[in-house]
């Protein structure tokens, strides 16, 4: 397929990439900074504008990868080509675009990116939505070129899935950052977490979160508690987070959900 990349970002620049690399071939690459759009249409073959109102008609889809809230004016730009448009979001909804098109759908990769870091993107978890049928079964074929993955999940869902990708994702990496800081103040190396870290991420490969929840918290051992809490005493913001996920997972104990 031809297509045409609307965003230079960490998503597009993936997306765009596992494209070309399947054999499709990608039109023009938008971004309002010229030098990202070239740097990516460098790397996939393309051309590059920095100017919405002069995308190139010339292309079999546009794949709108930009900051939610302004899906929809791009989308409002895009209508006059009638070509079909997705969006790559995981919390908007198909409805912006179909205002503008009858050839409407979403794609979006359930994946955390970093342009520096490469992704296999043939493991990316792929989740399609369409305004029809006649649309899915294109994406559908699309996506099954660059994943083996690909889920029919709608909006509301793909709510749900970008709601628990923050959890799982966004804020565990907080997280490490708040460990990083703390370690450092102490004049010790991050390295020293990195092998749990990755033990951790490992063991729920295969199992459920709850059946391998270790520490204080899950053996309500309010002595060692406490200590992290006085360690904490000029962290109030750390001791408020340290005591409301010690509780969820005491909470979650109780309940049966745990693992005694």
């Amino acid at each position: 397929m031809r297509l045409t990349f609307i965003g230079s970002g960490h998503v597009a620049t993936h997306m765009a990439a596992a494209f070309k690399n399947a054999g499709h071939r990608i039109m023009q690459v938008y971004s309002p900074n010229l030098h990202n759009a070239s740097l990516l249409a460098y790397h996939v073959g393309a051309d590059a504008t920095n100017e919405l109102t002069g995308i190139n008609a010339d292309t079999d889809l546009f794949i709108i990868s930009v900051k939610d809230d302004v899906i929809e004016q791009v989308a409002q730009t895009l209508a006059k080509h009638q070509k079909p448009m997705v969006h790559t979001s995981g919390s908007t909804s198909i409805d912006v675009l179909i205002k503008y098109t009858d050839k409407a759908g979403v794609l979006y990769p359930l994946q955390t990116f970093s342009k520096t870091r490469e992704v296999d993107f043939i493991n990316v978890p792929l989740c399609i939505e369409a305004v029809n049928g006649s649309m899915y079964t294109d994406l559908e074929q699309l996506a099954a070129t660059v994943s083996n993955h690909i889920y029919s999940i709608n909006s509301a869902g793909r709510k749900i899935l970008h709601l628990a990708a923050v959890f799982a994702c966004n804020f565990p990496n907080y997280l490490y950052g708040v460990a990083q800081q703390l370690l450092a103040d102490h004049q010790m190396d991050f390295n020293l977490l990195r092998p749990l870290i990755l033990e951790t991420a490992q063991k729920v490969q295969q199992q459920v979160p709850t059946s391998v929840q270790t520490g204080p918290a899950v053996r309500n051992d309010q002595t060692t508690m406490a200590v992290h809490l006085q360690l904490l005493h000029r962290e109030p913001q750390m001791q408020e987070i340290y005591t409301l996920l010690s509780q969820g997972i005491i909470k979650n104990n109780i309940d049966g959900h745990g693992d005694k």
